[in-house]
């Protein structure tokens, strides 16, 4: 694994509204991210973790510090050569498939918006590699899982083949019996692609099972940053990070 950092983002803030309604979403977060590595943002609900994804990705007001992908500074708006190294996967998988489309029309679109060829080997190796079989293709999301949604989502991601993903609380939309199944998969293809992952997420014990390092937000703030050991062994200073690992009590990080 590269020691270079892939993802860096310095001193962030965003904010939303105006005068009296701005609302400061996150102030003065910080992070890098080796190429290859996976690393977590956690915290509760409003902490600013999926913000950070969004800001990232042109979808969030940035209104301080900077944006870097592989040392470039990232400004205005995201074109195509920012979709090719970097893609986003949603919370919820339905509402982020159009519900009219094909998972074929699904897994195209991004083809032919870059101009690849191979449409149907392409699709159907997308396919593969997320564990869908091909009888799939022509269906509609509504008659597939939420698992198997966001497995279309997963491999809609990757289909141009880029080295980044961000994450924003891929699993807490599905059952628990299969949120195993797709942190799996991510994490075979973290393997399989040396994928770099921005991980969000309000569960610790599943950023300690997917991530090297993690940073914990509170009401948009950084409050401490973690490494594996800290998170498996419950190594915190923060009383907020004490209480987001009482709350994961009884996970243990599996053998490698």
């Amino acid at each position: 694994m590269s020691a270079s950092p892939r993802i860096v983002v310095e001193n962030l803030s965003v904010a939303f509204g105006t005068g009296r309604a701005r609302v400061e979403a996150v102030s003065g977060v910080s992070l890098a991210v080796p190429a290859g590595a996976s690393f977590g943002l956690v915290g509760e609900s409003g902490s600013g973790k999926s913000t950070v994804l969004r800001a990232i990705c042109g979808l969030a007001p940035v209104t301080g510090g900077r944006i870097l992908i592989d040392g470039e500074e990232i400004r205005g708006r995201r074109g195509r050569e920012f979709a090719a190294r970097v893609q986003m996967v949603f919370q919820d998988p339905y509402g982020s498939l159009h519900p009219r489309h094909t998972i074929d029309r699904i897994l195209s679109e991004p083809l032919a918006i870059h101009g690849l060829g191979d449409r149907d080997r392409r699709v159907g190796q997308a396919m593969a590699d997320v564990g869908l079989p091909a009888s799939f293709r022509f269906r509609l999301p509504h008659q597939l899982s939420g698992g198997q949604r966001q497995r279309v989502a997963i491999a809609r991601a990757l289909i141009l083949g880029p080295p980044i993903l961000l994450l924003d609380e891929p699993t807490s939309a599905l059952d628990v019996s299969i949120q195993a199944e797709v942190l799996n998969l991510l994490s075979r293809l973290r393997r399989e692609r040396d994928l770099t992952l921005l991980f969000v997420s309000h569960d610790l014990a599943v950023v300690d099972h997917m991530c090297e390092r993690a940073l914990v937000l509170r009401g948009g703030r950084a409050i401490e940053e973690l490494d594996a050991e800290a998170l498996a062994q419950g190594r915190v200073e923060s009383p907020y990070a004490a209480e987001l690992v009482r709350a994961a009590e009884g996970f243990r990080r599996p053998a490698p």
